[in-house]
């Protein structure tokens, strides 16, 4: 009698951890989202200086005096409302500076885009101005189809549109509508 008492026990027993296992929903995603908006950054990051180092040299700064992080969107992104400062360095430790009102980085593309007062100016001084400016992290490519001006040594050149390496060993402006020399 023992013995069956024992056995209907565990069968009960049983049957409802068996119920219990297959009827709780794994709802964590619900519940990481509860109270959060998908319009709302799920993160606010204030004056951020960010090093991307590789192999032991530093390849970029960020400095930025506010990030929203949105990594909580499907398509993911941080957006820096009130400007960035990026500093890219080369295999001989030359910098490029990039300066913009705006940015927004996009993590699947790896792609950012800075709008506002864009300035990108190399180790050698060619500059480059802008509205809008992306910059492909991946291809390490500088590319616009807004009105640029572009200054490289004496000439400056103004243009619809802009595409390059980061280096500007290959820098071309599109539909030039001005070239001109300046006189020092």
């Amino acid at each position: 009698m023992k013995h069956r008492l024992k056995y209907h026990i565990l069968n009960i027993v049983t049957a409802i951890t068996v119920t219990m296992f297959f009827s709780c929903d794994n709802r964590l995603k619900e519940v990481q989202q509860m109270g959060i908006s998908e319009n709302e950054p799920i993160g606010v990051a204030e004056n951020i200086n960010l090093k991307y180092t590789d192999s032991g040299r530093v390849k970029s700064i960020l400095i930025s005096p506010k990030m929203l992080d949105y990594s909580n969107r499907d398509f993911a992104f941080n957006e820096f409302p009130e400007g960035i400062n990026l500093e890219l360095f080369n295999e001989k430790n030359e910098k490029t500076t990039i300066l913009a009102d705006y940015a927004i980085i996009y993590d699947k593309t790896n792609l950012i885009d800075m709008k506002g007062n864009v300035v990108l100016a190399t180790e050698t001084s060619d500059t480059l101005f802008a509205e809008q400016l992306f910059f492909d992290q991946t291809k390490q490519w500088v590319f616009t189809n807004q009105p640029v001006t572009f200054r490289r040594g004496f000439d400056l050149i103004n243009g619809n549109g802009f595409d390059s390496d980061s280096k500007f060993s290959d820098a071309e402006v599109l539909e030039v509508d001005g070239n001109f020399t300046i006189d020092e």
